[in-house]
């Protein structure tokens, strides 16, 4: 959003200043970015929670924003409407490109940081044609109230600070997800994890008990523990499309490898589906892996 101030000698626009609010998670800002005139980054305690460009909802900044956005594209034929649900909000970047993408799709946003959902409603607003319901919610709560195959789509982003929270990774969770898809419909997760990749093994693992069809989309420095990293969890009760999630993925500015079978039992290993009772967050990345400077 470009401020409407002007400098009285110039007499032209002035340039978009940073914006900042304390939230529930932290001191949320808003950052522009210079060479994309209506475009934000949004941080949380310096860590980069979302990029949004409101004249271009289209583009997607972050790597694992992109590997979701192929799943959607994949999800359905061309421009043909979904009705989403989204764990964690942020602002709004799936959401808007669902509904730039797809138009006529029903998003509904579970952001449980209600201040923080209200300074990206009052800086970055949505546009008057997006069907998006955002509320003050749980996500785990908003799945599990969902009616039985309510969405095309559920699609976790929710972190609690730098950390995926642990209710968001158990065995229940995953069951309360499959049973709010519709058939064929897809579950998506962003997750992060670095070497051995205990995390992410336990998640294949929980929902791998659930969801008969499973891939993992990443970086392969990622995937060899070479580094911290996010990796998107892709799951549904019908054949992943695999081969065009390949072409996508192949072909980002990043590449990504798209793992399942058997390699993706080989990463899981001997991990096992985790139960309310066991479960952790996911691991805190290094100082300094996200962090704005």
């Amino acid at each position: 959003m470009r401020q409407e101030e002007h400098d009285d000698n110039a007499g032209t626009a002035a340039e978009p200043i940073p914006v900042t609010r304390d939230v529930r998670g932290g001191t949320a800002r808003l950052l522009p970015d210079l060479d994309r005139p209506r475009a934000w980054l949004l941080t949380v305690d310096g860590a980069p929670q979302s990029y949004v460009d409101l004249d271009d909802p289209g583009h997607l900044e972050f790597e694992y924003a992109r590997r979701v956005g192929h799943a959607l594209d994949a999800a359905a034929g061309p421009g043909e409407p979904l009705d989403a649900l989204h764990l964690g909000g942020g602002a709004l970047t799936l959401p808007r490109y669902v509904a730039a993408t797809r138009p006529g799709s029903r998003q509904r946003v579970a952001e449980p940081d209600a201040e923080l959902a209200a300074f990206v409603a009052e800086h970055l607003p949505l546009p008057d044609s997006a069907a998006v319901t955002v509320c003050a919610a749980d996500g785990r709560a908003e799945l599990e109230a969902a009616e039985p195959g309510s969405y095309d789509a559920v699609l976790a982003d929710a972190y609690g600070g730098p950390h995926v929270p642990a209710h968001l990774t158990t065995l229940p969770y995953a069951h309360a997800a499959a049973r709010a898809l519709r058939p064929g419909g897809v579950y998506a997760a962003n997750l992060a994890d670095a070497a051995p990749l205990r995390f992410v093994a336990s998640q294949v693992a929980t929902f791998g008990a659930v969801f008969e069809h499973l891939a993992l989309l990443a970086e392969p420095a990622v995937l060899r523990g070479r580094r911290f990293g996010n990796l998107v969890l892709l799951a549904g009760d019908a054949p992943l499309p695999l081969a065009e999630l390949t072409r996508r993925c192949a072909a980002d500015p990043f590449p990504a490898r798209v793992t399942h079978g058997a390699e993706l039992e080989r990463l899981r290993g001997t991990a096992a589906p985790v139960a309310d009772g066991d479960a952790v967050p996911s691991p805190r990345p290094p100082d300094g892996a996200f962090s704005i400077g």
